[in-house]
C-alpha cells in the first residue's frame, strides 16, 4: 500500500497565493435564496455548522469529501485478477468550478492487491484516519493571504461511492437480503427461486399515495399481488445510535461483524 499524507497538501493550499484566498470562498459566497449551487448551500453543511459552531466559526477550516472505487489496471489482459483501489480526498472550500478539478483531487492511498481488500480496507485506511484525527484537533498553518499563522482544522463531511464500495468502507454487508442500511429488517427483498440471488423488485409501491393506481396493479409488479402497506418509519438519530454503538461486537475470540443476512460472524483476531 502507498500512502501520500494529506496534511502537508492542505497546508500548501494556504501557503500558495493562488489558492489561499479561494479556501474561504464557501463562507464569503453563501446564498439565502434557496438555490443549491455548491455543497455549502446544502442542509448537511448547514446542519454541521449548527452542531459544531466552534468549527464553523473559522472560515479557513477545511471540509473534505472522500471517494474510492476499484479497477483493474491490466485492461489489455482482463483474465489477470487484480484490483487497484485509489482513495481520493477533495477539499470542498473551493469555488465550484475548481473544487472537483484534477489538481484538487488528492490521491491519499493506493491499495494494489490481487483481489479487492473487502472488510480489511479499514487496516489500509489507518494512516489517513490518523491524519484526519490530527486535523480535527488542529495543525499550525501559515495563511499567506492574511500573513498570519492559524490552527487549521479539517473534517470529513461525506464519502462518495457506489453501493459495493460503500459496504466496504462502512462495514455494512451490501450483498445480502439486508443490504439496505436504512430499512434493514423492514425490507421487502426476496430470494429468486431459480437464480438464488436477492431481488428488491416491487419494494417501492408502499411509498406511493394510498389511492395510487399502481398499488392495485396485479400485472406490472409482483404477479397477482396488491401492495397496501404503509412505508416503514424513519429511525431517529438516537435509534440509529442504539443500533450501531455496539457494532462491531468485540468478544474474547475476536471481532464479530454482521453480514447482509443479519447474521453475526466471527473474525479471528
Amino acid at each position: 500500500m502507498f500512502y501520500l499524507p494529506i496534511i502537508p497538501r492542505l497546508q500548501r493550499m494556504y501557503a500558495s497565493t493562488q489558492t489561499a484566498g479561494d479556501m474561504t470562498w464557501h463562507y464569503e459566497n453563501k446564498t439565502t435564496n434557496g438555490v443549491l449551487r455548491h455543497p455549502c448551500d446544502g442542509e448537511a453543511w448547514k446542519h454541521f455548522d449548527r452542531v459544531y459552531p466552534d468549527f464553523s466559526i473559522e472560515a479557513r477550516n477545511v471540509r473534505l469529501g472522500l471517494c474510492s472505487n476499484g479497477f483493474n489496471p491490466y485492461v489489455q489482459a482482463s483474465n489477470i485478477p487484480y484490483s487497484c483501489w485509489p482513495i481520493i480526498v477533495t477539499p470542498y472550500n473551493l469555488p465550484l468550478e475548481i473544487c472537483k478539478s484534477k489538481p484538487y483531487m488528492f490521491l491519499t492511498c493506493l491499495i494494489p492487491r490481487p483481489f479487492n481488500p473487502k472488510v480489511g480496507i479499514d487496516v489500509f485506511l489507518e494512516p489517513l484516519i490518523d491524519d484526519l484525527k490530527k486535523l480535527w484537533t488542529g495543525v499550525l498553518t501559515y495563511d499567506i493571504s492574511r500573513k498570519q499563522n492559524f490552527m487549521m482544522r479539517a473534517m470529513l463531511m461525506w464519502t462518495i461511492n457506489d453501493f459495493p464500495a460503500y459496504g466496504m468502507l462502512s462495514g455494512w454487508g451490501t450483498h445480502g437480503k439486508l443490504a439496505c442500511p436504512h430499512y434493514m429488517e423492514h425490507t421487502k427483498a426476496f430470494r429468486l427461486y431459480h437464480g438464488g440471488g436477492n431481488s428488491w423488485f416491487d419494494s417501492h409501491r408502499r411509498f406511493l399515495p394510498n389511492g395510487h393506481v399502481f398499488r392495485r396493479n396485479k400485472n406490472a409488479f409482483k404477479k397477482g399481488e396488491v401492495d397496501m402497506d404503509v412505508p416503514p418509519t424513519k429511525l431517529t438519530p438516537i435509534e440509529v445510535w442504539n443500533r450501531v454503538k455496539d457494532y462491531p461486537k468485540v468478544t474474547e475470540t475476536g471481532v464479530q461483524r454482521i453480514d447482509g443476512y443479519g447474521e453475526w460472524h466471527n473474525w479471528t483476531k
